[in-house]
């Protein structure tokens, strides 16, 4: 096996194992703990666990208000959930690779949730004070963030030095004068 094909390997390893823990984190939340409406399990001070029902997507964004609505955005999910498998599965570098499974492993999580209840679990509470830098999130939610934040970060940063060494490279390269052209 290839390096590129084990990572790929690896990638689809990360996805399922986000979308386990994800489902398993949602399961343990509603079922053990047996947190709805209403009831908030204060952890530590900056961080609790309190129920919402996710209608929508980012952010509370495109809220599905009628049946419709929510197959539409399964149906959309789903397609960018495709769109992100198949980046993932052409993808060459390790640091993208990974970025995109946890992308997809946590689309994959909440594409579930809004299929068989309707909306998406969210549980995860950080908060300072009143201040709260997040809605309330889930597992699927972060890896997503994360995934894209290091999509970007290595977008913008990684790839332009990368650039940047091989043109330096080429720039130390002798060149060679074309045949005929020698004095």
């Amino acid at each position: 096996m290839t390096r590129i094909a084990k990572y790929r390997v690896y990638g689809l390893a990360l996805a399922a194992i986000i979308f386990i823990l994800d489902q398993g984190l949602k399961a343990y939340v509603t079922g053990p703990l047996n947190l709805r409406e209403e009831r908030v399990i204060e952890l530590i001070p900056f961080f609790d666990l309190r129920w919402t029902q996710n209608y929508g997507v980012s952010l509370g964004m495109f809220e599905a208000t009628s049946i419709e609505m929510r197959w539409a955005l399964v149906l959309v999910t789903a397609a960018i959930a495709c769109v992100v498998t198949v980046w993932m599965l052409r993808e060459k570098l390790l640091g993208d690779i990974i970025a995109l499974a946890m992308i997809l492993g946590g689309a994959l999580g909440n594409i579930v949730d809004r299929y068989s209840l309707g909306y998406v679990i969210d549980y995860a509470d950080l908060h300072f004070g009143e201040f709260r830098p997040f809605l309330i999130f889930n597992l699927a939610d972060a890896a997503i963030t994360i995934g894209v934040v290091i999509i970007l970060v290595r977008a913008f940063f990684v790839r332009q030095n990368d650039d940047v060494a091989k043109a330096s490279a080429k720039d130390d390269t002798p060149t060679h004068a074309p045949r005929g052209a020698e004095n």
